[in-house]
């Protein structure tokens, strides 16, 4: 572990939203680069780190559903989705000089490799960046569980959430200005508050393996090497 941060290897959970940038939709080329940056300075202090990134700047499965479409078949759509960031995120981190790869739950040949665990983790011990796309390859299982699931079979000391936020709140900070922020929470806390950390599943996952969540702002500037430090705003959560 490096002298100068709390964790040796870690996994970053990024929404699809927070690539979006100020836009409606889509990919911002601008906060892709930001992000990579961070993950470049993450690396540089000895961490090892691997990434899941969301689908929902471009489809949510859920949404498709809500509207009639089959969840099988939206949450499949969202999968791509992930994919279609992963490679954005792949091309940022590489235009700053970090090798990465993306290993895809779908097996998409052409494009990405297929997830093998053993080749996951070989690529990290190489200090490549690694990108889980495709969530896990099944319906009905979010992004949030693909993350969780990835930091467990990884070993990773600490799952990062990077939201919008700086950390998690009683209710959305945005519309409901007495929300009350913490600092620590315990997974029981979460599950029994209903707080919109992670769904259940991830929260359950985290906790029968004993892997922190760190939730962020992943729109501060170096919010990704302070909470690495030790030294940033954040909500761990934790037993």
């Amino acid at each position: 572990m490096s002298e100068k941060t709390k964790y040796k290897r870690v996994l970053l959970k990024v929404s699809g939203e927070a690539l979006m940038g100020d836009g409606q939709y889509g990919i911002d080329v601008a906060t892709v680069d930001r992000i990579a940056s961070e993950v470049k300075d993450a690396l540089s202090l000895g961490v090892e780190v691997c990434m899941v990134i969301g689908g929902g700047n471009i489809f949510r499965g859920l949404s498709g559903a809500a509207d009639g479409m089959d969840r099988a078949s939206a949450d499949y759509m969202g999968m791509l989705a992930t994919i279609m960031n992963a490679l954005a995120m792949q091309n940022g981190l590489e235009r700053s000089g970090v090798q990465t790869r993306v290993l895809s739950a779908i097996p998409m040949t052409s494009v990405c490799e297929p997830y093998i665990r053993r080749r996951a983790i070989r690529h990290m011990e190489k200090a490549r960046v690694v990108i889980f796309a495709a969530g896990t390859g099944n319906p009905f299982f979010t992004t949030d569980t693909a993350a969780a699931l990835r930091a467990a079979e990884m070993g990773c000391d600490a799952l990062m959430k990077g939201t919008n936020v700086d950390g998690v709140y009683s209710a959305d900070p945005k519309t409901d200005l007495s929300a009350e922020r913490f600092d620590q929470l315990s997974y029981i806390d979460v599950l029994t508050k209903d707080l919109k950390v992670m769904d259940a599943s991830a929260v359950s996952l985290s906790r029968e393996n004993g892997i922190p969540i760190v939730v962020f702002s992943i729109r501060t500037s170096g919010g990704f090497m302070n909470v690495l430090r030790g030294t940033g705003k954040s909500t761990v959560v934790r037993d």
